[in-house]
């Protein structure tokens, strides 16, 4: 039966803010409704707000937005901050995960088909915070690049995320608005007719634009001033039905903090992570291929802790140091 609904639906909302190094996205996301941020970056130190830092592992910030799916009620919007630092993670664990050196070493433009796929995962996790009734917030760096018109009519810079060509367009399709923040620029003429540029008021552009990427679906003006009350009616009268989020078996979740722990272990074995993937794989338990974080907590206590000695004895053996 065909489940119709008619009219606008309110939901959270997916934005996106990106812009020049130190011009305030952190402190302009910060203003969002109980915020939570995810510190990919180190850059929020300055702020006084919520945080989890993670900018360890890929595998540690997948498990990070699992545990809070499943704590709907810890904040109203999540801030991922920044994409191009968790872009970083995504592609130390894709080379990780094929033994590679680099993205380029797949050859063909492969390593970046991995990417896209790896890094679609967390934009699927950050559908799933929207369901269960939080915003979303993502923060990127912004870079020029030289734009030449056709015909050699000239060239000018357009600013873009600072992420690679394939994944910005995965997040610019997310999201409900793309924001770009940027330092608005006056061109006067002096005494002696030269013209001189002067300025410096930070502006939120929400339309694109040859010189720069942005977007927005809530019909709002084309510039803005760079502060939440710009933006504050968006968020008025947001009140969600949460949907019941079922506890989760603790054979399916992998805690952060017991994944957290099992990392301190390989790093302190001087192991790595696909060492300990390979010899959970020959003993059947996983898949090689399959992340730590997809580990369960039943497993990591009652198997991998009890045996690390011996794991870790057998990692050694194979690579000829006992």
């Amino acid at each position: 039966m065909l489940k119709i609904i008619e009219g606008k639906e309110k939901r959270p909302l997916k934005i996106v803010i990106y812009g020049p190094e130190g011009i305030g996205k952190s402190t302009f996301a910060s203003q969002f409704p109980d915020p939570l941020f995810i510190d990919t970056e180190g850059g929020t130190s300055n702020l006084d707000i919520r945080r989890i830092k993670c900018n360890k592992s890929w595998d540690e910030l997948i498990s990070v937005v699992k545990e809070i799916i499943t704590n709907p009620t810890i904040c109203k919007t999540v801030v991922l901050d920044t994409a191009d630092w968790a872009e970083s993670l995504c592609t130390n664990a894709v080379c990780e995960k094929y033994r590679k050196n680099n993205i380029e070493d797949f050859g063909y433009g492969k390593g970046y088909v991995y990417l896209v796929d790896e890094f679609s995962k967390l934009l699927t996790l950050m559908d799933q915070l929207i369901e269960v009734g939080i915003n979303v917030v993502i923060t990127a760096h912004a870079k020029p690049r030289k734009f030449e018109l056709p015909e050699e009519q000239g060239a000018f810079d357009r600013y873009e995320m600072k992420l690679s060509k394939q994944v910005a367009p995965l997040i610019k399709e997310w999201s409900d608005a793309l924001f770009f923040v940027n330092y608005k620029i006056y061109v006067i003429t002096t005494e002696n007719n030269s013209k001189k540029a002067q300025g410096g008021k930070r502006v939120l552009y929400t339309t694109h634009n040859p010189t720069y990427d942005a977007k927005n679906r809530y019909d709002l003006p084309e510039e803005l001033e760079l502060s939440f009350s710009s933006i504050a009616h968006l968020f008025e009268d947001q009140e969600f039905t949460k949907p019941e989020v079922p506890f989760p078996d603790p054979k399916d979740i992998t805690s952060v903090s017991i994944i957290t722990k099992l990392e301190k272990m390989i790093d302190d074995s001087n192991i790595t992570v696909i060492e300990l993937q390979q010899v959970v794989a020959a003993k059947g338990h996983y898949q090689e291929t399959e992340p730590i974080t997809n580990y369960s907590d039943d497993f990591i206590t009652r198997w991998i802790i009890p045996n690390w000695k011996k794991i870790v004895e057998t990692i050694k053996k194979n690579k000829g140091e006992q």
